[in-house]
């Protein structure tokens, strides 16, 4: 396991993914299909359980959690979104913009999670936020360099500003922060989450640097990416 990628992760196998019409109001990617809901799910399931198999034949370690019929969470295939771990033991629990995905936060998975070894010795929750009406989802709104000590956000209703800027403050990163846009409709809108326009690996960046708009703050994270050695490839607003 290297310090910005890991050998082991958290899968949630879905049972009722469909859009989902709390999130559609700020994604823009999601659109009705003429598929019923049912299909769709099950195509989900396919292609989940076909990344699974081949994660684990590269020698992934890959930990399958189940969905739950009765909680309704068409979103839980994305359980990074409210739930992060870090090398010393901490897991941080973080507040949602839709409620229905709220429900997708559980305390099983800890301990199935203990029960395959992890070890959990430290929950940092900043769920209480929601009551605020403030956002921040997790490595979806925050992409961290764990190896430079830096943490990437693109501001959106689902990434406050000052709630990423106390988490930097609690796990001493650097915060590098920006806006980044997509065409709607003819219209500018914020990219929900950063992890939609960019990733970072152990010696890359992927990123739509076309995203973001203000060319004082495109500089700034080219800086960061390219002071830290990374590779820059860049990918256009259609690819993304």
């Amino acid at each position: 396991m290297h310090r910005q990628t890991t050998n082991t992760i958290l899968m949630v196998r879905p049972v009722n993914f469909r859009m989902n019409e709390q999130t559609a109001v700020n994604n823009y990617f999601q659109g009705d299909l003429d598929i019923k809901s049912k299909e769709i799910n099950t195509q989900a399931q396919e292609e989940f359980d076909a990344f699974v198999f081949k994660l684990r034949a590269h020698g992934v370690h890959v930990i399958v959690v189940h969905d739950r019929l009765e909680t309704d969470t068409p979103d839980s295939i994305f359980p990074n979104n409210w739930v992060s771990f870090h090398k010393d033991g901490t897991v941080v629990v973080y507040p949602m913009f839709a409620e229905n995905r709220r429900l997708e936060r559980r305390e099983d998975i800890f301990d199935i999670l203990e029960h395959e070894g992890f070890v959990i010795d430290h929950v940092m929750d900043y769920t209480s936020a929601e009551e605020e009406g403030l956002f921040l989802e997790g490595t979806g709104s925050i992409l961290m360099d764990r190896k430079h000590q830096k943490a990437y956000c693109a501001l959106s209703p689902r990434a406050d500003e000052e709630l990423f800027i106390e988490f930097c403050e609690d796990f001493d990163c650097f915060p590098v922060i920006f806006k980044a846009n997509q065409t709607v409709n003819g219209e500018r809108l914020p990219i929900y989450h950063t992890n939609v326009m960019m990733c970072l690996g152990e010696k890359f960046a992927v990123i739509c640097l076309d995203s973001i708009d203000d060319k004082a703050e495109r500089k700034d994270v080219v800086k960061h990416l390219k002071q830290d050695g990374k590779e820059i490839i860049e990918i256009t607003e259609d690819q993304m």
